[in-house]
């Protein structure tokens, strides 16, 4: 096996075996989920991001089309304990470079400790650590990634369900999987599926009942467009959104968002109703979360673990939020409920027409 270097900020370089060619930079998280590798590896949420697999073995079970969460691999690296041929090969032919045979707890302990970080890889016969660091050299924050939104974004109008009879939704594509989109299907809902940029008149034209704001990577103040869209309508239409979904809701009604030390991702966050006192097991993939809602919104769910925000309703608005991914894929199917939530939207007592007090 070709020989391969990681090289951590602040200068420190790794040593691994290489089961997948190239170079690569990006911002160094991990996952803590157990299963799915399929399904994180084609999350769009890890675009620009090298992703280290905090579970020893990734592979065990092959590697499946129908479990692919977009047209693509996402991070720019992988690094894991060990992979297996299958997913090496995979990401071979992906063209995302892969280091194995690393003391991946230590990385995380690294993460942990010093919050997610700029990363550097060089894999390949000829690759050398000083490879590695010119990469990390090169490497921005991910909250320099002003145009992220345009790199996991559809370019135009995708419609899913067309031929179902229930709610018409108009979901901004900042990231979107599949699942997320499967999830309205299958219950009956048309989604037509907007570029990240989409204006109010190109969500009038799809006549929508809902407006949701989907998944996605990078920080949220990134998204403008996304943000005046929710400006402008979310008090002619009912609005709702997952995770980065939530944040870009969050600034449209003067809230505030920031960036987390190391992010959650896994499928074991716990998440507590503040309503009912129900807590559910969940999965998330976020760097950035909401620190103030805003006015216009309240906080209804929170995370066990360090009290962020899991999910906001609308105070004088027809809003509902959530951080997690109810969809799972992979993870617990606690909150699939979500999804017949949004969909029940329109038949509440609107109070749109309530404007805004700013």
């Amino acid at each position: 096996m070709p020989p391969a270097y990681v090289a951590l900020e602040g200068g420190h370089v790794i040593e691994g075996r290489g089961r997948s060619p190239g170079t690569a930079r990006g911002e160094l998280v991990f996952t803590t989920a157990y299963t799915g590798y399929e399904e994180s590896l084609t999350d769009p949420s890890y675009e620009e991001q090298i992703l280290t697999f905090s579970y020893p073995l990734i592979g065990n079970y092959g590697v499946r089309e129908e479990r692919l969460e977009s047209e693509r691999v996402h991070p720019r690296a992988v690094l894991a304990r060990e992979l297996t041929d299958d997913v090496a090969d995979w990401l071979t032919e992906e063209g995302v470079p892969a280091v194995d045979h690393l003391d991946t707890r230590d990385v995380v302990t690294d993460i942990r400790d010093g919050g997610a970080m700029k990363c550097g890889i060089a894999v390949g016969k000829a690759a050398t650590p000083e490879d590695a660091l010119a990469e990390l050299d090169r490497c921005v924050g991910m909250s320099d990634h002003t145009e992220i939104g345009a790199q996991v974004s559809v370019e135009s109008t995708e419609t899913y369900g067309a031929e179902n009879d229930g709610e018409t939704i108009a979901l901004v594509d900042c990231g979107v999987k599949f699942s997320m989109i499967e999830s309205f299907v299958e219950r009956g809902a048309t989604v037509h599926v907007l570029p990240h940029d989409a204006t109010p008149a190109d969500v009038r034209d799809v006549d929508p009942d809902i407006l949701f704001i989907s998944n996605g990577p990078g920080d949220p103040e990134n998204y403008g467009e996304a943000v005046s869209l929710v400006q402008d309508l979310v008090d002619e239409y009912p609005v709702a959104g997952i995770c980065l979904g939530q944040q870009i809701v969050s600034l449209a009604l003067g809230g505030t968002t920031e960036k987390m030390a190391f992010g959650h991702r896994g499928v074991n966050q716990p998440v507590i109703d503040l309503e009912s006192g129900r807590v559910v097991m969940t999965t998330q993939n976020h760097g950035y979360t909401v620190d103030d809602p805003g006015p216009r919104l309240e906080v209804a769910q929170r995370n066990v673990n360090d009290e962020t925000p899991e999910g906001l309703t609308g105070v004088d608005c027809d809003v509902i939020t959530r951080q997690y991914h109810p969809e799972a894929n992979p993870g617990p199917e606690d909150t699939l409920d979500f999804f017949d939530e949004v969909l029940t939207m329109t038949d509440a007592p609107s109070s749109r027409a309530i404007p805004c007090d700013d």
